[in-house]
């Protein structure tokens, strides 16, 4: 077979058509051969991408691909390849080829994209932003937390032709990675919705946070995009200011001038210059910042006030973020699709904003924070040491390396979840309001059937 670069998607096969043309045919796309002609897909004609990862290699799930029904795969691996087979298209990098074909795909399209990252909040804030919006744009919005550099093309690649607006979240736990999501998407406007100590280790440092996060307002500069931000927000303010020509719409906590909350309640709050009050069932009270941003952002894109708070109120949260679920046995916060040093802090403050008597909590590993690590889950020890009505349980490595701190043994230390579990079936917690909180790898999830 001749490898002959034929275009700028690295098509190596002789004679083969664009991807973007083969793409036009097809109405959907997956990396995942399992999901091909099930419902989950949501899509007949497939073109599938072999990706390789550190444990497995999609080239070996092509054929099975086009046995399960997809119209074409896209491999770069030529030994895969039956001769004179044309729903095989190699390139020389699948990954590199399903960036650029997202980035053409979006390119074709007069759809607006609003880009959101940030340390905390960011898929809180892409589904109220998604939602405020939606009640009067054609909205597509990043399913789940599709935000790295494969979930971001797969989120263009599946958004409707018709699209008015589009809020894609973009994650990153290195510098540059912001950047070359920026490159894919190509965002109209963006927003940071705060900088904080997440991914310490990979970033090295707080500084590096903001400069890698800074990167979506460097390319918002550089292309004429508009930047919202929180004007409160010491980090975000230095970050607008060392950037000028950058075009930004602040908004403040200011513009709230009322806040409600309790624990198992909705959180309530009043936006300024507006009699009807906004209701959510995130529980949290730091997720007013959040409310807050789906708010300003909807009276900026012209949305009415009445049906920001009917969409705000509508969204309840699920996949583990920002719960409060009541069983039979306790009432619960769950909030452990992951964690930082700074959404601990706001978890705890949440949660022990009326006292500590008669709570629990159970705090999962921080991870990816490097050098960073012991003090920062030193610290959180030492605050969780202040409540002596307070029940602790910490599971984790990371957090078993503190327990030198805890002179009285009054907390619970877990080497994993698994010995939680145990724990807990021997010594049920019962009639009690129990936090969950920690890094996704932690697994706290498997606690909750015995909560």
């Amino acid at each position: 077979m001749e490898k002959r670069l034929l275009s700028e998607y690295g098509i190596m096969e002789n004679g083969s058509s664009s991807l973007f043309e083969r793409f036009r045919e097809c109405d959907g796309v997956s990396i995942d051969s399992r999901t091909i002609g099930t419902p989950s897909c949501g899509a007949r004609r497939v073109m599938f991408f072999a990706l390789r990862g550190e444990t497995f290699d999609g080239n070996r799930c092509a054929a099975s691909a086009l046995e399960a029904g997809a119209a074409c795969v896209v491999v770069d691996d030529p030994e895969v390849v039956p001769p004179g087979d044309s729903r095989y298209v190699l390139v020389e990098d699948a990954l590199a080829a399903l960036q650029r074909l997202a980035a053409d795909y979006r390119r074709s399209l007069p759809v607006k994209i609003l880009a959101v990252t940030g340390s905390n909040g960011k898929t809180t804030t892409k589904e109220l932003v998604g939602r405020v919006l939606s009640r009067k744009y054609r909205i597509y919005a990043t399913a789940g937390n599709l935000n790295n550099h494969i979930g971001v093309p797969l989120s263009l690649l599946r958004m409707p032709a018709d699209t008015q607006l589009a809020v894609i979240e973009m994650g990153a736990n290195h510098r540059d990675e912001i950047s070359r999501l920026c490159r894919i998407a190509a965002p109209d406007y963006g927003i940071v919705t705060n900088i904080g100590k997440a991914h310490l280790g990979e970033f090295g440092g707080e500084a590096g946070i903001r400069k890698g996060k800074g990167e979506l307002f460097d390319y918002l500069r550089e292309h004429g995009g508009t930047a919202f931000y929180l004007t409160d927000s010491e980090a975000l303010a230095a970050m607008v200011a060392e950037r000028p020509g950058l075009k930004t719409v602040g908004y403040s906590i200011n513009e709230i001038s009322e806040v409600r909350y309790a624990l198992g309640e909705k959180l309530r709050l009043r936006y300024a210059g507006y009699e009807e009050p906004i209701e959510s069932a995130l529980a949290g009270e730091y997720n007013k910042y959040n409310i807050l941003a789906a708010v300003r952002l909807g009276l900026w894109f012209g949305v009415p006030y009445p049906e920001i708070v009917a969409a705000i109120a509508s969204f309840v949260p699920d996949n583990n973020r920002s719960q409060f679920v009541v069983t039979e046995r306790n009432r619960l916060v769950v909030d452990v699709y992951n964690a930082n040093p700074s959404s601990m802090r706001q978890a705890l403050e949440a949660f022990l904003a009326d006292g500590a008597a008669g709570k629990t909590v159970i705090l999962g590993d921080m991870k990816e924070l490097g050098a960073y690590s012991e003090e920062e889950h030193a610290s959180v020890v030492r605050e969780l040491l202040q409540y002596p009505d307070l029940t602790v349980w910490l599971i984790g490595t990371e957090f078993a390396a503190c327990r030198r701190r805890d002179t009285e043994g009054r907390i619970l230390f877990f080497p994993d979840a698994e010995a939680c579990v145990a724990h807990l079936r021997r010594f049920p917690l019962k009639n009690g309001k129990v936090l969950l909180k920690g890094s996704r790898s932690v697994r706290l999830e498997r606690l909750l059937p015995l909560l």
